[in-house]
């Protein structure tokens, strides 16, 4: 037989089962506080460094503010010089500091300025903010205090300004008043740094209308163009350009047609749209194209095909539109230096052939009868005092690159060459001024053309053509200033219709006077030479081959010897006061001044006045530090 054991006590496995348990138990509480700890930890890191770097962000932007606005008022680089000259690491300059409260401190300053590429018209400024929560409230970053350091590099340039992509640009109050659909005609986009408003009539506009908010005009402009214009339809336009009857149709953007410009969106129409007239706007590549309504309420296209036709509007963006700034010529010392320190860098022109002006300075030339023979009026391109400039089809004035007058040009005539005129006081516009067939060395190049299906080849042969700039710090004043009346024109050249202005400091700039007497004894409408002379020289003007650009008024009596006036160029100025006599009128704009994409300069570089722009380039981390301990949160 197999006799049983008798079992052993089991209380003993029981107890450590429990043991084991309760260790688990522990083990995976423990882990859990550690987790839970380690996770507000990490959450509260985080948040710290979100916060550290919107300090860091207020403070470059503080920085960047404080360049800025003396920038955009002076227009030049010594101001910014003066306070950034010698920033490094350890010495930074233009040094500031804020807080933003219930969020922290922070500090930034300057630690590099340079100029890249021995680049005139850049300078690179590198601002470096440390943002950090003030623990202790000491109002200064201790060791234990978390912080973060950022660098921002910005990009101050006097770039090639937006005015030059209208056909009619004003700072103030854009207005047309009293045209017929018929009698004034602009082939381009006009705009308005204020209100723009079609009054008593409406002309026919081929292109986009811009108009934008300004508070800092006095009274504001609310930024509204109060009524679309009539506008053609791209069958229309193509219609009148194609007509050999029609004047200067050559001289007109092409009207688009996608056999030839290609679809909207495709490569081919992107080589083309900003320098064509499409009647039918749409977004295209997340930009407004083809004819647009931009103001405050956004931007919108539109349909009116005559005065009494009826007039629709499309939304197509809801985004206001901002001013644009406008270049400031008050400083005529830095045109003088432009001119004497020109020299041509192009050596060919983009169809291969040699630039015969490569190498040479700016320089004016006139014709001189008594010596049969050119004769040149200024040296290293400035003339001290005023001149009269009169060109003939057989012996055009000759101009190349910059050249500055530091008073009056007093012009009409056939041009030849390529260049601008700044004068220290006002350009006096006394007859027509043509463009020449022939260039400034003599040699015939033809007239400005804008036909064709090649944009490469119109580019080509239209880069060695003539082109004029006129750039006064006065006034650009058209016509003979001796028959100017009360009414016509000098009502619009002085208040109540011009207006003042607020500047950046909120600095008061009274509005323009063309009455008042300036320091050369002379009203500010009249030149310096004398009224006999001005009697013996002015003529009607009929037609204005020019860039025209102002500090203030643009304007004067046009086409006072009848049968209309052509403008094939652009009118920039801050007033506006065109009276014209005799119609039709047509504007139409040259866009040999308007920047390639590819190159990011114009066709024709005439060095043009520059407006300020700043561009954000680069942001770099230059780390978060983060000491922990239980205090940080209260614990």
């Amino acid at each position: 037989m197999n006799p049983r054991k008798r079992p052993k006590s089991r209380r003993g496995y029981a107890l450590l089962t429990m043991f084991g348990l309760v260790t688990l138990v522990t083990i995976a509480g423990v882990t859990y506080i550690d987790s839970a700890t380690q996770t507000v930890r990490l959450s509260y890191r985080q948040r710290i460094d979100v916060q550290t770097t919107h300090l860091c962000e207020a403070g470059v932007q503080e920085v960047l503010r404080s360049l800025w606005r003396p920038f955009k008022i002076d227009q030049n680089f010594e101001g910014m010089s003066d306070v950034c000259n010698g920033a490094s690491s350890a010495t930074p300059q233009a040094t500031l500091s804020g807080e933003i409260e219930g969020v922290g401190e922070y500090s930034a300053g300057v630690v590099r300025y340079e100029e890249p590429d021995n680049d005139p018209y850049t300078r690179l400024v590198t601002v470096r903010a440390v943002g950090w929560q003030d623990l202790n409230g000491n109002n200064q970053l201790d060791d234990n205090e978390p912080r973060k350091t950022v660098d921002v590099t910005g990009s101050f340039q006097l770039a090639r300004s937006q005015v030059f992509d209208y056909t009619y640009f004003v700072n103030n109050y854009g207005w047309m008043d009293g045209f017929q659909e018929s009698w004034l005609i602009v082939n381009g986009d006009v705009r308005a740094n204020g209100n723009f408003n079609f009054l008593n009539g409406s002309p026919t506009v081929n292109g986009s209308v811009y108009a934008s908010l300004n508070e800092k005009l006095s009274p504001a402009a609310a930024g509204l163009v109060n009524t679309p214009p009539v506008k053609w339809t791209n069958s229309t336009y193509k219609t009148n350009h194609d007509n050999a009857a029609t004047l200067y149709r050559e001289r007109w953007r092409q009207a688009y047609d996608p056999a030839v410009h290609g679809a909207r969106g495709s490569e081919e129409y992107d080589r083309w749209r900003d320098y064509i007239f499409d009647s039918e706007a749409q977004i295209v590549d997340g930009r407004p194209s083809g004819a647009v309504i931009g103001d405050v309420t956004g931007h919108r296209g539109w349909t009116r095909t005559s005065t009494n036709g009826a007039t629709t509007t499309t939304m197509l963006d809801t985004s206001p539109t901002h001013e644009v700034v406008m270049p400031d010529l008050s400083d005529l010392s830095y045109y003088s230096n432009l001119s004497q320190n020109y020299v041509d860098t192009k050596a060919t022109f983009g169809n291969g052939t040699p630039n015969p002006l490569y190498g040479q300075g700016a320089y004016v030339d006139v014709w001189n009868a008594s010596t049969n023979s050119y004769q040149r009026i200024t040296t290293d391109g400035v003339l001290n005092g005023t001149a009269v400039l009169i060109g003939t089809s057989s012996k055009p004035i000759r101009i190349h690159g910059p050249v500055t007058f530091t008073e009056d040009c007093v012009i009409k005539g056939y041009i030849a060459g390529q260049g601008t005129i700044y004068t220290g006081r006002n350009v006096h516009i006394v007859g027509s001024i043509r463009y020449s067939t022939k260039d400034a060395t003599g040699q015939t190049v033809g007239t400005p053309d804008f036909r064709g299906s090649d944009p490469d080849a119109i580019d080509n042969a239209n880069e060695v053509r003539n082109m004029l700039g006129l750039a006064a710090r006065g006034s650009v004043i058209m016509g003979n200033t001796t028959t100017f009346t009360s009414s016509y024109p000098l009502y619009y050249m002085r208040p109540p219709f011009t207006k003042g202005r607020w500047d950046e400091n909120g600095n008061w700039i009274p509005p323009y006077d063309a009455t008042q007497t300036d320091y050369t004894g002379r009203k500010k409408y009249q030149s310096t030479i004398s009224d006999s002379t001005m009697n013996s020289i002015a003529e009607g003007i009929n037609q204005l081959d020019a860039i025209l650009y102002t500090n203030f008024v643009g304007g004067g009596n046009i086409g006072t010897a009848g049968g209309g006036i052509a403008f094939n160029g652009t009118i920039i100025s801050k007033d506006e006061a065109m009276v014209v006599f005799s119609l039709p009128m047509r504007m139409n704009y040259d866009h040999r001044i308007r920047e390639r994409k590819i190159s990011k300069a114009p066709l024709i570089d005439i060095q043009l006045p520059r407006s300020p722009t700043l561009l954000r380039s680069t942001w770099q981390d230059q780390g978060f530090q983060f000491k922990y301990y239980s205090g940080l949160y209260g614990n």
